[in-house]
């Protein structure tokens, strides 16, 4: 399945779809068309600029409601979750300027922790 990102005046993501695949025409332009936005095809099984099925990366990130669409990066940016996270040009993502604890349970380990704006670093949550 192949899906579609329409843009707004400043390229910000308002809304995906399913859509036809684009080995059988020019779908970005024919939806673009129809809807009067921009529209851009994004891929499902893209984070951070890697796919997870091992296949070419495209466009860095899967395009997500109130995400930027970058022409100069090929690139949907996600919006910045947090004040003090970094941006990261290479993966084109937004990371946290403290790295998750290495007992994390995303790093393997049992603890959950979720980011903690007023303290600006993670908190412990089990």
């Amino acid at each position: 399945m192949t899906y579609y990102a329409f843009l707004d005046s400043n390229n910000v993501v308002t809304e995906v779809i399913a859509g036809n695949d684009e080995s059988t025409g020019d779908w970005e332009t024919h939806y673009a068309e129809i809807r009067g936005q921009k529209c851009k095809r994004t891929s499902i099984n893209m984070y951070g600029g890697v796919h997870n099925a091992n296949k070419e990366p495209f466009r860095k990130n899967y395009a997500g409601i109130g995400f930027t669409y970058d022409q100069f990066r090929d690139a949907f940016i996600p919006p910045k979750p947090h004040l003090t996270w970094i941006f990261n040009e290479t993966k084109c993502i937004w990371e946290p300027n403290i790295p998750l604890p290495s007992n994390a349970v995303a790093n393997g380990g049992n603890q959950r922790y979720i980011w903690d704006d007023i303290t600006d670093n993670w908190k412990n949550i089990t």
